[in-house]
């Protein structure tokens, strides 16, 4: 049982449950849309009456092509007194009345209380803010669309080129940890990076400037580690899982980069597991530390065309490391980043198998 509200990047529970108009409403079928979904307790409650009529005064918001509002109720009185009532299109009502999915979103802990709030959803259904209800139930619709502008417009429906099989996560770190992990870079200062080959049936690491130019730095601080995982765990492996149907259970290195645009900064087309040394890697994450820093420095896949791939702050790109993929030239600024592989046990089976193909002196 969760003791805290779902927090940013973590994704929202899929569940099934009555609601005013459908008996055996599935919460996953909402996806592609921005999700407001308020647990309001009762709407006998004096806060909750007001922050539903803000919610009913505002339904304009609410057009279910691009933001749909739920309710969540607790009282059995909320049905049987028809005291809230779906609007079409988009505002609904479930009916939680043994808080099963209240408990499930981390607001009826359980040593009692209930936590009345807003969670906003983006169109993976995975949190971007939640609002409690607080002491000023006026301000909580505010605050709420406040937080909805600065969101990413959805746009029309429009034909699809063919993109590389590549995920974008975003809210993976909160900025807060994105600046820090580059204050750590920079006091340690990095390393020249290398990369993998197989010499002589041996996979040692090399060093050559015209493939690739790049600083690292390996984390040490056991915390920072640990703040790392967490997140990874939390708020990326379930859209792995979602998108890929794998399910990461290691990760390796926990290494801070840096491409800088005075040393030219790239990494040309290469693949991730091509060595017997590598060869159980299978996926690849880029989170960006601090995009819109820099110029240049996006992901290109050329097997897929010339499209370019980036992420928000503290967000995430992440790609399997058979894909060829290219890190481009660095052009003004730096550009850091979080790079990590992920791999399952039947894939760290296999590294230990090869372990004997790499060299000890390796980097990574």
């Amino acid at each position: 049982m969760r003791k805290l509200p779902l927090g940013v990047g973590e994704p929202a529970p899929w569940f099934a449950c009555r609601s005013t108009s459908n008996e055996d409403y599935h919460f996953n079928s909402v996806g592609g849309r921005y999700v407001v979904i308020s647990f309001f307790g009762s709407s006998a409650d004096a806060d909750s009456a007001r922050v539903l009529a803000a919610f009913q005064a505002n339904r304009r918001i609410f057009d279910d092509d691009n933001v749909c509002f739920f309710g969540v109720s607790t009282d059995p009185e909320d049905e049987k007194g028809g005291r809230v009532r779906e609007s079409l299109p988009g505002m609904r009502y479930f009916w939680d009345f043994d808080r099963a999915i209240s408990r499930e979103f981390g607001l009826a802990p359980e040593e009692g209380g209930y936590r009345k709030g807003s969670f906003l959803l983006d169109p993976r259904l995975r949190v971007i803010a939640y609002v409690p209800f607080g002491d000023d139930a006026e301000s909580h619709l505010p605050r709420l669309v406040e937080i909805l502008k600065k969101v990413p417009q959805l746009g029309a429906p429009r034909l699809a080129e063919a993109p590389a099989p590549v995920l974008i996560v975003p809210y993976v770190f909160e900025p807060e940890l994105c600046r820090h992990l580059i204050e750590t870079y920079d006091r340690q200062g990095g390393g020249d990076s290398g990369f993998m080959r197989d010499v002589e049936g041996r996979t040692v690491g090399l060093i050559d400037h015209s493939f690739k130019r790049r600083r690292d730095v390996l984390l040490e601080d056991p915390k920072l580690k640990q703040a790392c995982m967490s997140r990874m765990h939390n708020r990326l492996s379930p859209e792995i899982r979602k998108a890929y149907q794998f399910q990461p259970t290691r990760m390796e290195r926990y290494m801070v980069s840096c491409y800088d645009a005075h040393e030219g900064g790239y990494f040309r087309a290469h693949r991730d597991n091509t060595t017997k040394g590598t060869a159980y890697r299978r996926f690849a994450v880029s989170l960006f530390l601090n995009t819109g820093e820099y110029e240049g420095g996006f992901l290109c896949f050329p097997e897929f065309g010339r499209q370019l791939y980036a992420a928000p702050v503290g967000g995430a790109v992440v790609f399997s490391c058979s894909l060829l993929h290219e890190a481009t030239p660095v052009t003004r600024g730096r550009r850091y980043m979080f790079l990590p592989f992920l791999f399952d046990e039947e894939a760290d089976r296999l590294r230990q198998e090869n372990l004997r193909a790499a060299a000890p002196d390796s980097p990574g």
